[in-house]
């Protein structure tokens, strides 16, 4: 009976540290995995929730996150819509835990002159929002003429007013490095 209860006491004994054993493996491995994760990949997965965006420049974005592109997400409310490069958020709020990697080769190579070339092509009216002096300045308003490699040409009009060359007040260049935020009117889609 002793010897009964000793056999017993020492496979309890292996199965917990079985257990043990494998517990530590599971947890070593979801380690590696949520290492491998990109951010673009975690925001992907945060698609269709709300979502705050705190800027290098400590101003502050919220909406439901509609679009996540290799190098820019965009947010959208009922009026309005703001694209965000990756470069400019310090940090992010509300995100899920799911992960999701871009299936498309396409889209992975898509970046922001690529979504700046459509609101050009829309002729878009925007609010750009500027990295400066440690905070976004609203400042500029207009639409996109042209896209380079690493910027853009605003043609900058009052708030609302159609791009004619008679309410182009000038034409402001501005690098990708010095951008915060787009914003545009909800009809003109980001």
């Amino acid at each position: 009976m002793r010897w009964d209860a000793l056999f017993d006491d020492m496979e309890a004994q292996l199965a917990s540290a079985d257990r043990l054993e494998l517990e530590a493996e599971i947890a070593e491995r979801s380690r590696a995995d949520v290492a491998g994760v990109e951010l673009a990949d975690r925001l992907r997965g945060s698609r269709g929730l709300r979502v705050g965006v705190h800027l290098v420049s400590g101003s502050f974005f919220d909406g439901t996150l509609t679009h996540v592109g290799a190098e820019s997400l965009v947010l959208s409310d009922p009026y309005h819509q703001v694209l965000i490069p990756y470069a400019a958020a310090s940090r992010y709020q509300g995100l899920g835990r799911v992960a999701l990697a871009e299936p498309s080769s396409v889209r992975r190579k898509l970046g922001l002159a690529s979504a700046l070339r459509g609101l050009a092509r829309d002729r878009a009216n925007l609010s750009v929002f500027l990295i400066g002096a440690g905070q976004a300045v609203a400042g500029l308003s207009g639409v996109i003429d042209r896209v380079g490699r690493d910027y853009f040409d605003l043609a900058l009009t009052r708030p609302g007013e159609p791009r004619r060359a008679r309410n182009v007040s000038e034409v402001a260049t501005v690098p990708f490095c010095a951008l915060a935020a787009l914003k545009s009117l909800r009809g003109a889609e980001l």
